[in-house]
């Protein structure tokens, strides 16, 4: 097992100024989520917990209720840009007397931060083992001394072992957001009639090596409304899912809700609240989904189940286990015929989504 670097607060009190640091993309900062929620939910009340984050990774922290402050880091994704907007930070970082640095990035700007900051306690992100994403953010958290498996309710504070629980996995309703960002009217005006069971579709995966075939997803649809037939299929995302999404909604009918490139990243993790369901390649849309404890599941083709998969009770996922060629990770397939995506039939999909959902 991976060694974390790493100082556990050993204090009989709780911290009273925690400094989280995440920066990285929106599906990696979604992943770190559910378990600094759960940290929030077994600390005091009075334990502030702030955020240090990129810009363009910051709207959805900033629309949830779980931090008390949020630091945001300009640069977009240039490393010296990001320096130099780290560097007048770390003054006003460093004056809010942090007791515990939780670096969930392990980069030599959360490293820099931390050793400046010195705090009394810390970790760093365990960036090498093949565990899930979201497995090493909960063993990394843990390492700084506070299981999030405690039990308040016992009167065992978190920073104190759990003996012989198991890892805490996301819950549905965890989060409350400052604001649903009106997204009922988005939905209505898009073609929600505000009653019918929402499932998300989501060809989103980064390369053609991670796309389902569009004729599955089709397949797919048709096999879920013989058992829900009041189901509307909704479509959200980035701009290279446009064409997909509107030939899917073209072909799988009039109650599909097309809303690619209309929604913010906070708004998109609104609306995923309330569906129930979600069938997903590879992408952001599938992290939102696990870490709110909804019904999710991914498909992977070239890209590491092992390191991105989802977790949870609520979630499952199919992987090019068995192929000799996968995990390959690369764009394109040198076999010219994308083997590790095609070989998960609708059938096989559906029969794995029924049992999730019972």
């Amino acid at each position: 097992m991976t060694l974390i670097p790493a100082r556990p607060w050993t204090a009989s009190k709780p911290p009273r100024r925690i400094l989280a640091i995440r920066l990285q993309a929106m599906g990696d900062v979604v992943i770190s989520l559910p378990y600094l929620q759960r940290l929030r939910e077994l600390l005091p009340a009075d334990t502030r917990i702030d955020f240090l984050v990129l810009r363009e990774s910051s709207p959805l922290p900033l629309n949830l209720e779980l931090f008390d402050r949020i630091f945001i880091i300009d640069g977009g994704r240039r490393f010296k840009l990001q320096l130099l907007y780290t560097m007048p930070m770390l003054v006003r970082l460093f004056f809010r007397r942090y007791d515990v640095v939780l670096d969930v990035q392990n980069s030599p700007i959360s490293r820099l931060v931390r050793r400046v900051l010195r705090p009394r306690a810390w970790c760093e992100f365990d960036k090498v083992s093949t565990l899930p994403a979201g497995e090493r953010t909960r063993r990394t958290i843990e390492a700084a001394g506070f299981p999030l498996s405690g039990d308040p309710a016992r009167g065992e504070p978190p920073w104190v072992p759990a003996r012989g629980e198991p890892p805490w996995v996301p819950a549905r309703g965890a989060f409350r957001l400052r604001s649903d960002l009106g997204v009922d009217a988005l939905l209505r005006s898009a073609g929600w009639d505000g009653v019918s069971p929402l499932v998300i579709l989501n060809p989103a995966g980064a390369f053609p090596t991670r796309h389902w075939p569009e004729v599955s997803y089709e397949k797919f649809a048709k096999l879920w409304r013989e058992k829900f037939p009041d189901t509307q299929f909704l479509f959200l995302g980035i701009p290279r899912m446009r064409d997909m999404a509107a030939r899917l909604c073209a072909a799988i009918g009039p109650r599909c809700i097309n809303l690619v490139e209309q929604t913010t990243p906070a708004q998109a993790f609104a609306i995923i609240q309330k569906i129930k369901f979600i069938l997903s390649e590879d992408g952001g849309l599938m992290h939102m989904a696990w870490v709110s404890g909804i019904p999710t599941l991914a498909l992977f083709g070239s890209s590491r189940s092992d390191w991105a998969r989802p977790l949870g009770a609520r979630a499952a996922f199919l992987d090019a286990e068995g192929l000799e060629c996968a995990p390959c990770m690369q764009e394109t397939c040198r076999l010219g015929d994308t083997r590790c995506m095609s070989l998960h039939t609708p059938e096989k999909v559906i029969a794995t989504a029924l049992r999730l959902l019972e």
